[in-house]
């Protein structure tokens, strides 16, 4: 029988009005990959930062018990000297500074006086080699991809004698090439120096791949321990887990009523801010319809978030130069007020850095798109703001205990909902939606496909951005597949597939280097 490595036993943990642990139980044997699964807001990341110590000994109940003593941790580093390191969702990279100095930050060689920069590169080209990352130690955070810098974290984790490695939603920013890339790492590292793994992710098919055993938690409690070669690891058997049902069909279904085209982009350029010589967006042309939900796919880097941006407003990018026509008029959206005056919203990907304030409540991030219509004269109005955000909350079905709660307190799939209610709030008549649902459980997902469907049933226009094919192919009405900056192929929802997308992807990417030659 296999060592036990780790124990969390009756782990209870209580925030102002709300239990988001309530006596979870947790075993993990050393050597495997052991996947947490659940909801947003089941509270897979608050156990992790009960174990981790970023909520210390005394602010929670229950015990850890790791490599066979109990232990009490006041903060991370007396994790990190047992071997416990965790690596969250938002790296911890400063892009300014070099892959081996991010990779020994606090934990310097040297001395008090002088740091010994041969002894930092040469243990960091080290552990880069173990994990399989070709840099040089001298390159910057800020050039590598986020799929590297996620390599650069276990890395890091390497270099402080990892025992047992945490990872919250690795592979939440990265494309399928690079998601099992870093998989594949894990379970090297697993094989090889018998590393220990908890693994937090909402992409099933993945924890099915990497997963020795799946711990499914729903509303703060331990529901199942699933065993591979045992039990069901199917994607369907892990849903029922994680939402107490059968979810039969992901995607819910829509009767389709496409109406006049509501906004047209033509001969759309796009130069980067900082590099003035490189074209982000390559003579873009598409239109998007009324009622219609328009999907771009593209890999990470095809520049779907840059064009997005640059439509909203000109809010990324130099140099910009193109012709927009929403309702067959040419306008102008030189800033952000000026495309939302005209009916054009752009929910970010990124809802903690750009899309909400997390410091401030529900109530003020629902109104901040739309401030006119709960003021009088600059004068906010508190009572209506309040039965805005009530409104927008029961609506969304957010789950929260009220709209005085900071955004910043809630669940990723909740903070989403929020970002939605803003930019609902403000009466779009076109939604840009950029990867809505990253970082979401199944169920929040679901939800927010319905408010997606009940907003072009309304006749408005949803343009969808997401890097996950089955997500584009089970919501859009038309596809547009983006590569290197350029339209590269649409196609009609009937008509597609994913090897159809990715072919498109992949004939211009070698139409490309023939052209080079």
């Amino acid at each position: 029988m296999k060592k036990i490595l780790l124990e969390m036993k009756n782990i209870t943990k209580t925030f102002p009005g709300v239990k988001a642990l309530d006596n979870v139980n947790l075993q993990v044997e050393e050597g495997e990959i052991h996947a947490l699964v659940g909801e947003n807001g089941a509270g897979k990341s608050t156990l992790m930062n009960v174990l981790s110590g970023v909520y210390p000994y005394g602010s929670y109940e229950g015990d850890i018990i790791y490599d066979g003593k109990v232990c009490q941790f006041n903060a991370i580093k007396d994790s990190e000297e047992k071997g416990i390191v965790i690596i969250h969702q938002e790296l911890a990279l400063i892009p300014y500074m070099t892959i081996a100095e991010n990779m020994f930050l606090g934990n310097e060689r040297g001395n008090k006086v002088k740091i010994n920069w041969s002894e930092t590169n040469s243990l960091a080209r080290k552990y880069l080699d173990i994990v399989g990352l070709k840099e040089s130690t001298q390159t910057l955070i800020k050039d590598i991809g986020v799929g590297k810098q996620q390599l650069v974290e276990i890395a890091k984790a390497l270099s402080k004698d990892a025992n047992l490695l945490i990872l919250d939603e690795p592979t939440s920013s990265l494309n399928e090439t690079d998601s099992r890339a870093l998989l594949d790492l894990l379970l090297k590292l697993k094989k090889e120096r018998n590393l220990t793994s908890i693994i937090i992710s909402h992409k099933l098919n993945e924890v099915s791949y990497v997963a020795d055993k799946i711990t499914v938690i729903r509303d703060g409690s331990t529901i199942e321990t699933l065993t591979k070669g045992v039990d069901d690891f199917s994607e369907s058997r892990i849903i029922k887990g994680m939402v107490g049902r059968e979810l039969s069909d992901r995607f819910p279904k829509r009767e389709s009523h496409v109406g006049e085209v509501s906004m047209e982009v033509k001969n759309w350029n796009v130069y980067h801010p900082l590099h003035k010589d490189r074209k982000v967006v390559d003579d873009v042309n598409i239109y998007v319809r009324k009622g219609e939900v328009l999907g771009i796919s593209g890999l990470m880097g095809a520049g779907r978030t840059e064009l997005a941006m640059s439509i909203f407003g000109k809010s990324y990018g130099e140099n910009i130069s193109g012709e927009i026509y929403i309702n067959g008029q040419k306008v102008n959206l030189n800033t952000v007020s000026s495309a939302i005056k005209h009916g054009l919203a752009y929910v970010t990907e990124d809802r903690k850095g750009n899309g909400l304030i997390l410091s401030n409540p529900i109530k003020t991030n629902t109104t901040l798109a739309n401030l006119e219509a709960v003021s009088s004269k600059t004068v906010i109005d508190k009572h209506k703001e309040y039965s805005v955000a009530v409104d927008y909350k029961d609506k969304l079905k957010t789950k929260c205990p009220t709209v005085e709660q900071n955004v910043g307190n809630l669940s990723g799939g909740n903070q989403q909902k929020v970002l939605l209610a803003k930019w609902m709030f403000a009466d779009p008549e076109i939604l840009i939606l950029d990867e809505p649902t990253r970082g979401i459980d199944v169920g929040a997902k679901y939800e927010i496909y319905c408010i997606i469907n009940q907003l072009v049933a309304e006749g408005k226009s949803v343009i969808m951005i997401s890097s996950e094919l089955p997500e584009i192919l089970g919501m859009c009405d038309r596809i547009y597949v983006m590569n290197e900056g350029k339209m590269v192929g649409e196609l009609d929802a009937k008509d597609a597939t994913q090897e159809k997308i990715m072919t498109y992807i992949l004939q211009s990417a070698g139409n490309k280097e023939e052209n080079h030659e």
